[in-house]
């Protein structure tokens, strides 16, 4: 009883549709930051998923290249050149682009699809279902399609499936006007920019893209020798080699991705506006629960300060029902959150998962939110005086 924590509780729980307001409240809150959190996250890890799949230590690419869902090319004489650094073990180029993809069950639906092409006598790609169709992709026309693409694409994983045990052959359809055919399926999922992907050889690329030249890249992967400092490498490629190419550490062409979506685009505004707007809601309405339940109390605040109680004491009142508020409220919100998660990752195939930081971290700005608004309505009792109220 000497710390409050029954008074604090006795009063907050006197009014219970007004406690159930400001849960909803604070749930609200809650479920908006973390949503808008969780999507940002999402963004970022969808974006790197090729960028993160590469087996690579330093990457090559062009100037012009503002992410990698839309790049710009180079010529392939740049890895080459890279390749003369002693401390470089291999080398290799990739090519990127979108390409017109029809859906193998209505083929006058076609929509964009992201192509990688590579050298399949590289191992380039650490993917599951990749790297044990090294020497599929290097027949001619087929390539490999992602299990998670958007479902718009069509049934690919069905129809595979049903080929392969009805004739042992893959799923064929059209990709730039172009017979392909699909001979097996890997899995990393869509982005904010990309809702399906293929990967293939270098060699079928080239002749999906029969307007690419052969000596302009997209991407140079650089593989150093075991125990290199690829920070030295990095500065010493960048001071030798012309400036038409720009060389990044595995860690800096993940940082460039992020930063553009992040800070280039609408989106990550959008985001972090979000997390804004989800705390002014929750502050408000905490504010005025805890101000109106100040109010309806003044007279008991004023008796405990006659009986010679402190400010801090009655203060103490006030930021208890503050956290147990903050406390109450998050449970709902972060329960309600985690089935959204998942509603939402079954429906875009994004990586949306809650994690442990993001959901400490949110809890703690909700007790902060809780506080601050508890410390704005707690003004009143500072200047109370008895004598005003009786």
């Amino acid at each position: 009883m000497r710390f409050g924590i029954p008074v604090a509780w006795l009063q907050l729980k006197q009014d219970k549709l007004r406690l159930l307001v400001a849960l909803l409240g604070v749930a609200f809150a809650v479920i908006l930051i973390l949503m808008q959190l969780g999507f940002q996250e999402a963004l970022f890890s969808s974006a790197v998923r090729f960028h993160n799949t590469f087996r690579y230590d330093i990457v090559m690419i062009s100037p012009k290249t503002k992410f990698m869902g839309q790049p710009s090319s180079f010529t392939r004489r740049r890895i080459y050149q890279a390749l003369s650094h002693p401390n470089v073990s291999d080398v290799s180029g990739v090519y990127l682009g979108a390409a017109l993809w029809k859906n193998p069950v209505n083929p006058s639906d076609s929509r964009l699809v992201y192509a990688v092409g590579f050298d399949p006598s590289n191992d380039d790609l650490l993917l599951e279902g990749v790297e044990g169709n090294l020497d599929r992709l290097k027949m001619a026309d087929v390539a490999l399609f992602d299990r998670k693409s958007r479902p718009e694409f069509g049934p690919v994983p069905a129809l595979l499936e049903a080929n392969e045990k009805a004739t042992g052959r893959g799923v064929f359809t059209e990709i730039n006007d172009r017979r392909i055919q699909i001979v097996d399926l890997y899995s990393l999922g869509t982005s904010f920019g990309v809702d399906a992907s293929i990967v293939t050889s270098d060699v079928n690329f080239l002749k999906i893209f029969p307007d690419r030249p052969v000596g302009l890249i997209d991407l140079g992967l650089i593989d150093l020798e075991k125990g290199a400092d690829a920070q030295a490498i990095t500065q010493g490629l960048k001071e030798s080699l012309a400036a038409d190419v720009e060389v990044l550490t595995r860690e800096a062409f993940v940082q460039r991705e992020v930063d553009y979506w992040n800070k280039s685009t609408p989106i990550g505004y959008v985001f972090n506006f979000g997390v804004i707007v989800g705390i002014f809601v929750g502050s408000i309405i905490v504010y005025q629960i805890l101000f109106a339940d100040v109010s309806d109390n003044l007279q008991e605040y004023a008796t405990l300060k006659a009986m010679g109680y402190s400010n801090g004491y009655l203060f103490g009142l006030v930021f208890q029902e503050a956290l147990m508020m903050a406390v109450l409220g998050y449970i709902p919100g972060f329960l309600i959150t985690l089935t959204l998660y998942s509603t939402a990752s079954a429906a875009t195939q994004l990586p949306l998962e809650m994690n442990a930081g993001r959901a400490v971290g949110v809890l703690l700005l909700t007790i902060a939110m809780c506080m601050i608004s508890g410390a704005i309505a707690v003004r009143k009792v500072r200047t109370l005086d008895p004598a005003d109220v009786y």
